[in-house]
């Protein structure tokens, strides 16, 4: 686990050293993107084998920041979406809403005292679909996860910037009921929240690969000082976008997640497709 967490770190640092240096404006900055992406088999008399399948994942990643001469305020909503249809059979994919929000004041030389605020959660309801029947694992606000606390923000441009909040509450929160009695998600049994406290880290960069090709990764380390705090929880959200033309682009996107509370070992999401989208 340990070189996991290395290699992430490596990989961060090096597409931090290609992270654009713009010119930063004071006031508001806002925009986002709309993305549609979907596959689709069909088959008739095909003696090979195969099934109907129609999958699709709707995503929307949008960001509204604010800068003036002692002040920053950066903030990131990004909501994900996905099912597929295997002959007339529906299953969920994906589901995730992230928001974050990072308020910094200027110390000089990049660094800002910080406050941060984390959500991480799902909407729906999820199930292992390897069981018969199928076993409810997940559901709305269950989990749901809150980060916060103060810390020092290094931030040389919006494409790039570094947060550590040493002093950083964390709070599992597991609303559904057959969940918490189970002790889903580190709970202890029959309780619906359970709490952290420690060390947080999030690192973030966005760069333009080459033309029409940008990567976007968002780094989240956090070590609870009450429990195992050498057992670092890591979650990174990777989005990689191959800009096609005005509104089609083939995207992928990779979160990678290490919660021993949760399950012991790596948790990986892959999407990869065609997408139809929109820039606002």
């Amino acid at each position: 686990m340990k070189k996991n967490v290395f290699l992430l770190l490596v990989f961060f640092i090096t597409g931090a050293m290609f992270a654009q240096d713009k010119k930063e404006d004071y006031g508001w900055k806002k925009g986002g993107h709309l993305g549609m992406m979907f596959s689709q088999m069909s088959f008739k008399n095909w003696t090979a084998g195969g099934e109907n399948t129609l999958a699709g994942n709707l995503n929307i990643n949008y960001d509204f920041n604010y800068k003036d001469e002692k002040q920053s305020w950066t903030n990131k909503f990004y909501f994900s979406y996905g099912g597929t249809e295997v002959n007339k059979v529906y299953k969920k994919t994906d589901d995730q809403l992230l928001f974050n929000s990072i308020y910094g004041y200027n110390l000089g030389n990049h660094w800002s005292f910080s406050y941060f605020f984390d959500f991480k959660s799902q909407l729906f309801t999820g199930y292992d679909y390897g069981t018969a029947p199928y076993t409810k694992v997940s559901n709305i606000f269950s989990p749901a996860f809150i980060s916060t606390g103060p810390g020092f923000l290094y931030k040389p441009h919006d494409n790039f910037f570094i947060n550590l909040a040493p002093v950083t509450s964390k709070f599992v929160i597991v609303t559904d009921k057959d969940l918490s009695n189970a002790g889903a998600f580190g709970v202890t049994p029959g309780k619906s929240l359970r709490y952290e406290f420690g060390m947080n880290a999030q690192m973030y960069f966005k760069t333009q690969l080459m033309e029409n090709v940008s990567l976007e990764n968002t780094l989240n380390l956090f070590s609870n000082y009450l429990d195992k705090p050498q057992n670092v929880d890591v979650d990174n959200l990777l989005n990689l976008k191959m800009k096609i033309n005005k509104y089609m682009s083939a995207g992928l996107g990779i979160r990678s997640i290490y919660d021993d509370n949760t399950f012991p070992g790596w948790q990986i999401s892959e999407v990869f497709g065609l997408e139809f989208g929109l820039d606002f």
